[in-house]
Order: structure tokens, then C-alpha cells, then sequence
């Protein structure tokens, strides 16, 4: 049983809504202690889920069980920024299981309403009030706040799958139901049975950069990049090789290799060769990180089943494997996980980046050009269709060597921004695409829609811009979010300051209207939000369904397209 919740904390008053989609409850409580316990002791064995809950929500909700005062809590962690489990070793003594819908590059609940199209208004009852609140203030909060809840919710349902992945672990490998209240991070140390063990060279020093290099690498034009890890001199994280490789300026170090043609557009016969799974293939084959786990069988396990789920095309039963299986390499350099070892953690980055730079060279001779090389795979153009059965045959050489797998996909078109932003198409029509600019855009995360899909569609369809934009009547495909951090005072517009932290812009023909700006402080210089028009104005309403109004300047978003697709090498008149 889920339920949804959300408390807002007031000097002198505090409540919370549960909302429970299955039994189709609400429940508000206000200031009354005695009623939260009852309910939440009734419901103390279902999953609570909120939104950022786990930083803060299951704070407040332990504090009012332990009758401290819910308000320095809350300052505590919004105001001193510090962590809620510190406040006191008492929360321990309450189960709580939490899920939490927020992930790691959100920016908050009101951005996710606002990409939803959904009303973005916030109450104006100020959270600073120093005095008890009114009965229209309470109603005001209750309002907003279970709209919160609902939000919440859908936030949910768009990200289910996050969800049913974490279910999917604690099912397969028996863990208890608390762990659906861990980070997947936490799930993956248990799963995995990390020891928590550090490790010291002969000076007693962390061996961190003794790392072997695998003895399947063949450089020869390009050892030379291979040496520069071997220098003790070279063993800092702040340090990087900027070498040339196959014509191309690539940057090495110790995350992964980089390499891209800049503001490339062409046709042909192009390729992208992608390692399966690459760095959990590299700790398989090579047993890196397994000094740290007690039950590398369940690694495995985890990671056999990634790639089988993969080959019978089957995604919901995959999906628990491969977020687990994507997960674990980063643990190795996570200090607070218990399967911490950056050795294994370097082994794997730096043997990564060599075996495709191996790849590379015995590759470079026979093919037109490599247009990039990116961690786990590289994208290349063939002189010929006739060249492919020998590249094929250059890589099953490569693969038998190393003991990776790689997977193969031809392109027709490719349109390059650089390394992390690209659109392939192939001769389907069908895109392969990575960046902010040309991505499918969802639900929970779309910002500027409009000029994704003209991009696009100029792109693969050879459909003019200005069609795309001007034929359009959503306004919800030409909004742009825009949110306050903590780091400023106020939002300004139209020279009013204004109190709330999220805002719908919308470029506009009004020459009256002023930008949208920030400001850290009542007088400070404004500062205008970055990638918002000159002249604008705010919808902060639910925007589904709305036309667009005659003074939406298209103009604007068609500049916009023109100067992105130069980006990508694509000059349009």
C-alpha cells in the first residue's frame, strides 16, 4: 500500500496531506500529534511517498512522533542545509519506509509541474510568518499542498518504472521491505555485500593508482597513451592528456575518453560500434571490485541477466538488472559506500579508455573518418559499403581479444554538436539522439518542445522551421521554466518583484513587457535567466490545452532553431 504525503512547517503550525490512490483517502492533519500517530502507526508497514522526502518529509513526520519541535527541524535542514539524520540519533528508533520520486537532476516539484503543463501557483502564505496562521491561511495551505500531493503522484506514475525497478531488486534478491526506502546505491552495496574495507600499498598509503593495465591491450601508433598513466607523475584526478587520435583532438583522464568532430553534418555509410554494457563487461571479465564484495555471484547474476533480458528484447524484466548493473562501477569510487575501492574504480575507467582507443587504431587505416569516440563506444564513416565485412572482421578480433561484446548500427546522416550532443538517422528514418536540444522530451522534462521537434524535423524530414513553428497552436510547446535557486532573493518582471520561485516564460511581441530577471538581493543588479527572450510574459497557470495567443513571438523560437542547428553544422537560410 503507497500512501502520498507532504507536510508544510510554519512557526506556529505545521500540517501534512496523505493521500492514498488505492483506497482513494485523503488525510489532512493539522497540528495534532495525537491523530498523526494513529494514522501513521496504522500505516507504519506501507511504502510513504513524497517528493525530496527522504531529505526532508520523513523528518518532520519522525520529529512529531518524538514530540520535538517540527519547526527547528525543518530549519535545520532547509536553513543550515544540514542533513536530517543528524539532528538527532533518535530518528532511528522510527521505521519508516520512504520512496522518494525525486532524482538527482531535478530542480524541484514545481519545475516538474511546470514541464506538466499543470498550475504552478504557490500559496502566499510566507513560511517565515512569525505568528500562528489564520483559518484562511491554513485553508490556503491545505490547498496548495494537496495539490502538491497530487502532483506528486503524477510525478510517480510518469516514473514508474523507477519504482518497479527497486521493487524488482528486493523481490529477486529477498532484501526486506525497508530497502525500498534506500538509494539504489544503498540496494546495490546490500545486494552486492560490500565489506566496507580499505586498502593500503606497502607505504601504507591508499593504492589508488596502482592499478593494473589489462594485458589484452595492443597500442602500438598510440601507446604513447597508455605510458601517461603508467607516470606517477600523471596520478592526480585534476590532470588530463589532450592527444590526437585518428585526426581528432580527444581528451583522456580519469572518467572516460572524449573526442568529437565540432559542428559536423554529412551523409553516408556511418557506423556506431557501442560496447555492450561496457564497464560492467570490464569487471566481469577483468574481476574488478570484487575485493570488496562478499557476494560477487550476485554481480553476476545482476549483470548476466542485463544483457540476456537485452537479447530477448524483453525491457520490464530487464529493467531491475540494468539500473542495478549501470550502478555498481560508481560505487567503487563512492567514499560513503561500503563497496568503496577507487583502485578497482580506476581500473576499470583507464582500462575502458585504452581498449577503445585499441579499437581505434587498428580501425583508423581502413575507414574515411572517425567522428567520435564517447566512454563506451565510437561513431565512425565508412569509405564504402563494401568496407563493411572487414571492419566486422577488425572488430570479432577485437571482441575475441578483449572478451567485450559490441553492437552495431548504421547511419545515413549524422549531425554532431559535439561529443554529447548528436542526431543520427538511418535509412528508416528512424534517430538515434543524445543532448538537451534534439532529444524526445517527456512529461517530467520539457522545456522549449517546440524547438526540439523543428530541429528535428528540419533535420530528418527536411521540414522548414518556420512551418514547424508557425503551424503550431499548443502553447505548452513553447514554454520555458525557468526556477529561483536558493542563491537568489526574488524574481523580477515588468519592474515588480515577485515572490514565487517557478515561472512558465513565453516570448512575447509587446515591446512594453521586460525580460524575466533575479536578483540576490532588494536593489542588487538583475540578473537575466539564461535562454529567455528580452521581452516576455509568464503563464503560470495550467497551460494544457491553451492556444497560443496572437502576441507569442514565433519569431523568436525560429532564431532560436536557426542558431542551435548552426551548433549541429547545419546552416539554415
Amino acid at each position: 500500500m503507497l500512501n502520498f504525503y507532504d507536510f508544510e512547517v510554519f512557526s506556529h503550525n505545521w500540517l501534512v496531506v496523505i493521500i492514498n490512490p488505492v483506497n482513494k483517502t485523503k488525510t489532512v492533519i493539522v497540528d495534532d500529534t495525537e491523530k498523526l500517530r494513529e494514522y501513521f502507526y496504522k500505516h507504519e508497514k506501507e511504502i510513504w511517498v513524497g517528493y525530496n522526502n527522504r531529505r526532508y518529509d520523513q523528518y518532520i513526520m519522525k520529529a512529531l512522533l518524538l514530540d520535538m519541535d517540527p519547526k527547528k527541524v525543518s530549519d535545520w535542514i532547509i536553513v543550515d542545509n544540514k542533513g536530517g539524520w543528524q539532528y538527532s540519533s533518535l530518528f532511528n528508533q522510527i521505521n519508516m519506509i520512504n520512496f522518494d520520486t525525486m532524482l538527482r537532476m531535478d530542480t524541484g516539484l514545481k519545475s516538474l509541474e511546470a514541464f506538466m503543463g499543470n498550475d504552478i501557483r504557490e500559496t502566499s502564505v510566507p513560511f517565515d510568518i512569525d505568528r500562528e496562521l489564520t483559518d484562511e491561511e491554513i485553508a490556503d495551505t491545505i490547498f496548495y499542498c494537496t495539490h502538491d500531493v497530487e502532483q506528486t503522484i503524477e510525478v510517480f506514475l510518469a516514473r514508474k518504472a523507477e519504482f518497479d525497478a527497486a521493487m524488482g531488486l528486493v523481490k529477486i534478491f529477498k532484501l526486506p521491505l525497508s530497502y525500498m526506502g534506500k538509494t539504489g546505491a544503498q540496494r546495490v552495496a546490500k545486494i552486492l555485500g560490500g565489506k566496507g574495507l580499505k586498502f593500503y600499498n606497502s607505504k601504507g598509503e591508499s593504492d589508488e593508482f596502482e592499478f593494473p593495465i589489462v594485458d589484452t591491450l595492443s597500442l602500438r601508433k598510440y601507446k604513447h597513451v597508455a605510458d601517461w598513466y603508467r607516470n606517477p607523475d600523471n596520478h592526480d584526478y585534476k590532470k588530463k592528456q589532450e592527444v590526437m587520435i585518428a585526426q581528432i583532438k580527444h581528451i583522456l583522464a580519469w572518467g572516460g575518453i572524449h573526442g568529437a568532430i565540432r559542428k559536423y553534418s554529412g551523409t553516408g555509410i556511418y557506423l556506431m560500434i557501442d560496447v555492450t554494457a561496457y564497464y560492467p563487461s570490464l569487471q566481469l571479465r577483468y574481476k574488478f571490485g570484487y575485493r570488496n564484495m562478499a557476494h560477487p555471484e550476485n554481480f553476476e547474476k545482476i549483470h548476466g541477466e542485463n544483457l540476456r533480458f537485452k537479447e530477448l528484447g524483453d525491457k520490464i524484466a530487464r529493467l531491475p538488472y540494468k539500473i542495478a548493473d549501470n550502478a555498481i562501477s560508481g560505487q567503487l569510487k563512492d567514499k560513503f559506500s561500503p563497496l568503496y575501492d577507487p583502485r578497482e574504480n580506476n581500473a576499470i575507467t583507464v582500462n575502458g579508455q585504452l581498449l577503445l582507443v585499441d579499437l581505434i587504431e587498428k580501425l583508423e587505416p581502413h575507414i574515411e573518418a572517425l567522428i567520435q569516440s564517447n566512454t563506451d563506444g565510437i561513431l565512425i564513416k565508412l569509405k564504402s559499403i563494401k568496407d563493411y565485412e572487414l571492419i566486422d572482421d577488425i572488430v570479432w578480433e577485437w571482441e575475441k581479444r578483449t572478451g567485450m561484446r559490441m553492437g552495431f548500427d548504421i547511419y545515413t546522416k549524422v549531425f554532431q554538436k559535439d561529443v554529447n550532443n548528436y542526431l543520427l538517422v538511418n535509412a528508416e528514418g528512424k534517430t538515434k539522439t543524445k543532448g538537451a536540444y534534439t532529444k524526445g522530451l517527456s512529461s517530467v522534462d520539457n522545456d522549449l518542445p517546440i524547438i526540439n521537434k523543428a530541429m528535428v524535423d528540419y533535420m530528418t524530414k527536411g521540414i522548414p522551421v518556420e512551418k514547424t513553428i508557425n503551424n503550431c497552436d499548443e502553447l505548452i510547446m513553447f514554454q520555458k521554466v525557468v526556477k529561483l535557486s536558493g542563491k537568489y532573493w526574488r524574481a523580477w518582471h515588468n519592474g515588480k518583484y515577485m515572490s514565487e520561485k517557478c515561472y512558465r516564460v513565453f516570448a512575447t511581441t509587446n515591446p512594453k513587457s521586460t525580460y524575466i530577471g533575479k536578483c540576490k538581493v532588494k536593489g542588487a543588479t538583475i540578473e537575466k535567466f539564461a535562454n529567455t527572450p528580452d521581452h516576455c510574459f509568464i503563464f503560470n497557470e495550467n497551460v494544457k490545452n491553451e492556444p497560443c495567443p496572437k502576441y507569442l513571438d514565433k519569431q523568436w523560437y525560429v532564431n532560436l532553431t536557426k542558431e542551435r542547428l548552426a551548433q549541429y553544422g547545419v546552416e539554415v537560410r
